[in-house]
């Protein structure tokens, strides 16, 4: 019957099938926003005063000496470094202005890469002496949960892949039809998808799914037909629909694949602490064989599970929320996490896009707590294939963040959440205050060209207090890839990365590798900086959920401009200042070779080869969990 259905059959068909259970409304209505400048007088005047400080948890007090000495720390390590650059700068003559600039960008750089390293060195503190103000995995036993604490597994889609959407989502609905408490739950497949084709698709593979999984899952699908506000609208709608009948849901990405047992310790560790509003796992990269996505993966795994775990150190009960992967009390969500429009015209104003940043503050502001769980097992991703399918997400993630920056001054918002907010926007702004100083930093050479300090550290090759502060921000950046391969070798899991000499020289190529892109990566997301404040059109797409290559010519239309550009001014430099070009090429050498470093990290084969020979090898490639197994099948 579904192949021969037409698109025009769509919507009788849904009404003809049982794809959703009665409707039970409830209400989700918006709080008008404050605005930005209204909320700053509030603050400064002094009515913006939160009360959740009142009856306060323990891990509140822990949480403010913890954040008291990050502030400490990096502020005294960039007021020396600072010092440091201004004495140098009092050395030379003329051109204040430049030196102003250029010590005003360093300080809030160098600010930023302090606040990221002692986040690494937090987190390598945590792999050792687990945290005793740390949310526990140890909850409730599954078979004594409550009857009552009901909850939907939802999977807001939007012209996805379907076969490999409904793969990983039967891998799911298999594994929690095995768990202890499989009645508690229902999933729901909620599409916005207006592609006619992938409509019949999306309708054929629920149908086929849910005649597979039979009595063990009860499984539904909704397609929503006014398509407003994307992501955030979609899970308001299902909450406005059927919020009602659920004490909690668990929000999965379309790419998302999680187990029984980690849905179900969810819930368990949600009845065991009633203030917990929001609980975030931290999801395993896996699934997608190209070199970048394997890059992306290692990383991930590697270095970036001490950041994860240096944030939860700082955070604890006010943490991240990324949207997916996460459980959720509904009730409170339903009453205090509406979004209302953003006021105003241009580019960050209208839908929120970044929601989920905007509703862990919303839930901390009710007085729920927003937990990110680290430890927990089974629940998994997929990385962009890509850089530039990566750059493409990017270039939303950027106008959603910058947006988002606008509520930095909403009454009643956590300080700790004001600082994600501000950190959200500085993700992508630093792109282009790196830029700023490394023009600054040239112009400075070109007109001082006979001005440096006296020398440092000839036999280093460092010979200027700048040069110095150079090698010192680097080794901030490069240590925590250092510390993250000491801490798997500590702890004796060198061989789930296929052993010590494969970790090893498997760090050292990810490291390597993302020098290269990173000036890429700088320079896209300045233009997505820029584009977002002008206000011009943001292409909305979802990436792509299976790998693809990158094809030469795509390549070239992306990134001729910038190669273009970049090697004119270097032949302009080359010019003026033989010297200046030698100190540009680690930046400018990548750009010129952004055609060729996309193309090739984006080949599968070669990242399938690498993996043969056990580099960049994870745990989850190293020893596949079944439920990817059924994933991938």
């Amino acid at each position: 019957m579904t192949s021969q259905m037409k698109p025009c059959d769509i919507p009788n068909v849904i009404r003809s099938t049982t794809t959703a259970p009665p409707i039970r409304r409830g209400s989700m209505v918006p709080r008008p926003w404050t605005g930005f400048w209204r909320g700053l007088w509030l603050a400064l005047s002094g009515a913006d005063v939160s009360r959740l400080g009142v009856n306060a948890p323990a891990w509140q007090a822990a949480a403010s000496r913890r954040r008291a000495a990050l502030l400490a720390i990096v502020f005294a390590s960039t007021a020396v470094a600072a010092i440091l650059l201004f004495c140098t700068q009092t050395a030379s003559s003329g051109h204040p202005v430049l030196h102003f600039i250029q010590l005003a960008l360093f300080v809030v750089l160098f600010g930023w890469v302090t606040a990221g390293f002692v986040t690494a060195m937090m987190g390598f503190r945590v792999q050792s002496h687990p945290d005793p103000h740390a949310l526990p995995l140890a909850g409730l036993d599954p078979r004594t949960l409550d009857r009552d604490a009901r909850t939907a597994i939802i999977m807001p889609i939007c012209n996805e892949p379907v076969d490999s959407v409904f793969a990983g989502l039967r891998a799911t609905c298999e594994s929690l039809a095995r768990s202890e408490a499989a009645g508690l739950f229902d999933v729901y497949v909620l599409s916005d998808t207006y592609d006619p084709g992938l409509r019949l698709q999306e309708l054929a593979a629920w149908s086929t799914l849910r005649e597979q999984m039979g009595d063990s899952c009860r499984l539904y699908y909704r397609l929503r037909e006014r398509r407003t506000r994307r992501k955030a609208g979609n899970v308001a709608d299902f909450c406005r629909r059927w919020g009602r009948n659920y004490r909690y849901m668990v929000v999965l990405d379309a790419d998302s694949v999680m187990t029984g047992d980690s849905i179900t310790t969810l819930v368990c560790m949600m009845e065991a602490n009633p203030k917990a509003g929001i609980i975030q796992t931290a999801p395993r990269a896996c699934g997608v064989q190209s070199l970048h996505a394997r890059l992306q993966q290692f990383a991930g795994r590697v270095a970036g599970r001490l950041f994860t775990a240096g944030m939860q150190f700082w955070q604890l009960g006010e943490s991240h929320y990324w949207g997916h992967n996460a459980i959720i009390r509904v009730e409170p969500f339903m009453k205090h996490c509406a979004l209302d429009l953003l006021p105003g015209q241009g580019g960050l104003s209208g839908e929120i896009l970044s929601h989920d940043f905007v509703e862990a503050a919303l839930m901390r502001r009710a007085g729920y707590h927003v937990w990110l769980t680290t430890d927990l097992e089974g629940s998994y991703e997929q990385q962009p294939s890509n850089l530039m399918e990566e750059l493409q997400r990017d270039r939303r993630w950027c106008q959603g963040n910058l947006m988002n920056f606008r509520l930095i001054t909403e009454p009643g918002f956590q300080a700790i959440h004001r600082a994600m907010l501000f950190t959200g926007a500085m993700s992508y702004v630093s792109a282009p205050l790196w830029l700023g100083f490394l023009l600054v930093s040239l112009s400075l050479r070109l007109l001082e060209p006979q001005t440096s300090a006296a020398l440092l550290f000839p036999w280093l090759g460092i010979s200027s207090t700048l040069e110095l502060l150079w090698a010192l921000t680097l080794t901030l950046l490069f240590l925590p890839r250092v510390m993250a391969v000491v801490a798997i070798m500590k702890h004796g899991e060198q061989a789930a990365y296929g052993g010590a000499a494969a970790l090893i020289k498997s760090a050292a190529l990810e490291a390597i590798l993302s020098a290269l892109q990173a000036p890429i990566r700088m320079v896209a997301h300045t233009l997505f900086v820029i584009t977002a404040l002008t206000g011009l059109d943001l292409e909305w797409k979802s990436p792509m959920r299976e790998t693809r290559s990158v094809q030469w010519r795509d390549a070239l239309h992306r990134f001729m401009p910038v190669m273009a550009v970049v090697a004119l001014t270097l032949l302009a430099i080359f010019l003026l200042h033989q010297n200046a070009v030698w100190w540009l090429l680690p930046v400018g050498l990548p750009l010129l070779l952004a055609v060729p470093i996309t193309v090739l990290t984006s080949e599968s084969k070669l990242g399938v080869s690498l993996r043969r020979k056990n580099w960049l090898l994870t745990p989850e490639e190293r020893t596949t969990p079944y439920v990817l197994v059924r994933a991938w099948a």
